[in-house]
């Protein structure tokens, strides 16, 4: 039998997290970069569509 032993401590208990920080309003220029992106991926998506279409043979 041990001359000793050692008390368990539970952790601290959780606190509600604090205040959350409004988020700042997104610049101008990242929302029409993102845009421009959206475009751009629906463009690629639109042509990807197209060519599988001609790659089926034609019966």
């Amino acid at each position: 039998m041990p001359a000793f032993s050692f008390e368990k401590i539970s952790p601290p208990a959780r606190r509600a997290p604090a205040a959350t920080t409004p988020k700042k309003p997104r610049g101008l220029i990242s929302q029409m970069i993102d845009r421009f992106a959206e475009r751009r991926a629906r463009r690629a998506l639109r042509g990807e569509r197209a060519m599988r279409r001609d790659e089926k043979p034609a019966e």
